[in-house]
Formats: C-alpha cells, sequence, structure tokens
C-alpha cells in the first residue's frame, strides 16, 4: 500500500530517493500509465518518486548535433515545440495520434516508451529517428540505443524502482533525411493502432541513391520493430517506385502481427502493411529530396550574393 509520495528537484536526489526504498518505490511522471497499471494491481510501490518537478528534464534542447527531449516532456509539449516538425517530420503527428488532447497533456514520451508495448506510437517513432536515452542509476550515467530497452509486450529493461531515462536524444536533421509517420486505427483517438509504421530515409547528397534507411513498425512482433531486411533492400540503389515497393513487401514478409478482436485480424494487418510502408517512403523520400534542394539554392544564394 502506498504510503510516501516524493518530488526530487534533482536527478541525483531521485536516484537516492529509488536507493533508499530498495526496491519499493517507483518513478512516476505523467501517470497515465503507472496509475492505471497500480489499480490493477501489476505495481505496488509504497513510494511514488514524481520526478517532473526536475527543471532539466521538462526541457526540449537543440544542440550542433542533437534534439534533447527531457523525460518530463508531454507530447502536448512536442506538438507545442517551435521547429520540431522541421527536423523530425514523423514526430509531431506520431505524438498527436497518442491517446486524445487531455492524455497528451500528462503523457510523456519517455514514459511511453518504458512501458515497451509493440504498439506504442511514441516508440515506434522512437526507432525510425534512432534515437537513444540517458540511462541514470547508482553506478552513473549512459546513454544507449532506444532498441536496446525493448525486450518483449511491456517488458523493458529499465528497472523504475532503480533507474530512470532522464532524456531521449536523436540526431538533428541534415540534407538528404527525410522521415514520415503513418497509422491505421478504428478511429483517430484513444484507440491503440492496428498498424502504425515510421520511417526515416538518408540519400547520398552527390549520388540520390539510398545511403541508408529505417523502417519501424508495430504491432507486428513482441516488441516495437524494424524491418531490417526491407531496410537493406532500400541502400545502395536509386529510389525508385519499384525499389520502394519491393522494400514495402519485404517489410510484410518481416512482420509477424497477431489477430485481435478488438482491432484487427492477422490477415487485414498483414494487407496493411506494405500499403503504410510504401506511403511513408514516398513520403520521407520526398521530404528528403526537398531538404537537397532547399540546401542547394541555399548554396547558390551564398555564392551569387
Amino acid at each position: 500500500r502506498m504510503t510516501q509520495y516524493e518530488r526530487p528537484r534533482s536527478v541525483q536526489d531521485a536516484v537516492g530517493m529509488l536507493q533508499q526504498w530498495r526496491g519499493a518505490a517507483r518513478v512516476i511522471a505523467g501517470g497515465t500509465d503507472v496509475l492505471p497499471d497500480i489499480r490493477r494491481h501489476k505495481w505496488q510501490p509504497e513510494c511514488l518518486v514524481d520526478i517532473t518537478g526536475i527543471p532539466e528534464l521538462g526541457d526540449v534542447r537543440f544542440s550542433a548535433e542533437w534534439i534533447e527531449v527531457g523525460a518530463a516532456v508531454t507530447f502536448a509539449d512536442l506538438l507545442a515545440c517551435d521547429g520540431l516538425e522541421r527536423e523530425a517530420a514523423a514526430l509531431v503527428p506520431a505524438a498527436r495520434s497518442v491517446g486524445a488532447p487531455g492524455i497528451q497533456h500528462q503523457a510523456t514520451w519517455i514514459g511511453n516508451i518504458v512501458q515497451s508495448m509493440p504498439a506504442a506510437d511514441g516508440a515506434i517513432v522512437a526507432l525510425a529517428l534512432e534515437a537513444e536515452v540517458c540511462i541514470v542509476d547508482a553506478v552513473g550515467t549512459r546513454w544507449q540505443p532506444v532498441e536496446t530497452v525493448f525486450t518483449g509486450p511491456g517488458v523493458c529493461t529499465i528497472d523504475p524502482t532503480s533507474q530512470l531515462i532522464t532524456h531521449i536524444r536523436f540526431p538533428r536533421a541534415r540534407p538528404g533525411v527525410g522521415t514520415a509517420w503513418r497509422r491505421v486505427a478504428r478511429r483517430a483517438t484513444l484507440v491503440l493502432p492496428i498498424v502504425n509504421c515510421a520511417v526515416k530515409v538518408v540519400l547520398n547528397p552527390d549520388e540520390g541513391d539510398v545511403a541508408a534507411a529505417v523502417i519501424a513498425m508495430g504491432p507486428v512482433a513482441p516488441r516495437p520493430f524494424r524491418a531490417r531486411s526491407a531496410e537493406a533492400a532500400l541502400r545502395g540503389g536509386p529510389p525508385t517506385q519499384e525499389m520502394i515497393e519491393a522494400a514495402a513487401w519485404l517489410a510484410q514478409e518481416e512482420a509477424d502481427p497477431r489477430s485481435n478482436p478488438l482491432r484487427a485480424s492477422r490477415t487485414y494487418r498483414l494487407s496493411v502493411i506494405p500499403v503504410l510502408v510504401e506511403e511513408a517512403l514516398t513520403l520521407a523520400l520526398d521530404r528528403a529530396r526537398d531538404s537537397l534542394v532547399v540546401t542547394c539554392r541555399r548554396a547558390d544564394t551564398a555564392e551569387g550574393g
């Protein structure tokens, strides 16, 4: 039975409180997942350690190489962040897909990731952005790829009784990079997706071929999933319609979705996957090409000016 609610003012204080409770305390931020889990008796902490009062965890920071998002930043904060859609076009619609406006004002991106659900919109877009998370515990601080924290449905490598993710970061956009988001659900809000998809493509500025690609999907596996065979099929070749279609079908072959009586059958999900992947890749490639054109125009203007 919970008897204590703590609000630390620093990350070090939060870690210290978790240590003092020796596994009986649990980190909380927005609480949109933690509190329902407590009501369902999934967790029975004696203390909740609320990290939303730690100043540096409420910021979105732009550095030369990274965009860094704190653990207390909500999806509504992401939607309101100037310049974010220009830097990561897939992230804003993914944030808008989570729950409904009331939930978006409370739920945090990092909380969505820690929940480690195969369909989590925040987790899927984090995979596509090749994000990293900063993990802090009594041992120290370390960054690691977000993909490494997912182990199974609702199972995460982060122990919320002794560890916390303080930040998530992803590379800033550069010329030739484009991202996109696609999602199919029974209605627009307050429902998990039938299938969701986030992609990133990187074009070679000189040849125009595909230098790299990421295709993330859910829920098509026990955890947020990357279609690596489809990604490999895109790399090194020209971004033709035939190549896009081939990659979309490869993504379908790699996927292993389940039937769900509340959302969709396996057969329907499999039929949707190539459509979503093709749409997302096409849009991401258009954005990548546009970014190269803008860069060339700026260079021409500078030379002529």
